[in-house]
């Protein structure tokens, strides 16, 4: 019925707003929680997003916002301590119900599900951080929907290399041209276009709204929903004025058959 196999999926940003009020809220919690006197303000977390991947953006942090602070001589069991404490924190703000799915999420899924289409997920957070977060979006059997889960350290590059997007394709195996990839970041669209991964949706948030996505098939404000239309920022939207299975088919036919 559709001329693809599969649904690539993003998680921060993509799946639900995780970043603003989940991750930079955890990141401060665990900072305050050693004594470390570190506050990642909204906007600064939005230029540290540069960075891809949590152990990553602390070593950034450290080396370019504070330069004066004494690193100890384990700066990497340092670090990867502070990070299993953000984590924790996030867990719990995901165990709390303060970050839901975005809009249209849960409805595209179930629709896919239904539709026999396959579902991965493609991200840099951890698995725990997603297998948390479908567990506690309100269908608690939403993780059983997905076949592959690639996250985290599972591969020896985050984003934007494009290696866990290969890693998920391998698990499915299905060559690129049979799957569509949904992305919210510029680091993401270089990653899935550097798996081969054409036919992919952006479905922009507050703090990846002005970045380049020249090179993406369709931009959205996100994926809306019958009664909430989406606002396209490139591209074409056909079928549907909101993200569904006739509309991301819709596109990849536009890039595979044009």
């Amino acid at each position: 019925m559709y001329g693809f196999d599969a649904l690539l999926l993003d998680v921060d940003g993509t799946l639900a707003d995780t970043e603003r009020d989940g991750h930079r809220c955890a990141f401060n919690a665990a900072f305050a929680e050693v004594g470390l006197d570190w506050d990642w303000s909204e906007a600064l977390y939005g230029e540290l997003l540069s960075v891809t991947g949590g152990k990553e953006r602390i070593r950034h942090y450290i080396e370019h916002w504070r330069p004066p602070f004494e690193a100890p001589d384990d700066l990497d069991g340092f670090i990867a301590d502070l990070h299993r404490r953000k984590t924790r924190h996030y867990l719990e703000f995901l165990g709390q119900g303060r970050i839901p799915l975005r809009e249209g999420v849960t409805r595209l899924l179930r629709q896919a599900r239904d539709a026999g289409i396959r579902l991965a997920i493609a991200t840099t957070t951890t698995p725990e951080n997603v297998s948390t977060l479908l567990a506690c979006s309100g269908d608690t059997d939403i993780g059983d929907w997905f076949e592959v889960i690639a996250a985290g350290d599972m591969v020896p590059a985050k984003k934007p290399a494009p290696d866990i997007f290969r890693l998920a394709l391998d698990k499915l195996q299905l060559p690129a041209h049979a799957c569509v990839a949904v992305e919210d970041s510029a680091h993401g669209v270089r990653s899935a276009l550097g798996a081969d991964l054409q036919a992919l949706l952006v479905t922009v948030n507050a703090y990846t709204q002005d970045q380049d996505f020249s090179a993406a098939a369709l931009v959205t404000d996100g994926l809306g929903g019958p009664a909430s239309p989406v606002k396209v920022l490139q591209g074409t939207l056909e079928g549907s004025d909101h993200i569904d299975l006739a509309a991301l088919d819709a596109m990849h036919r536009r890039v595979y058959l044009a």
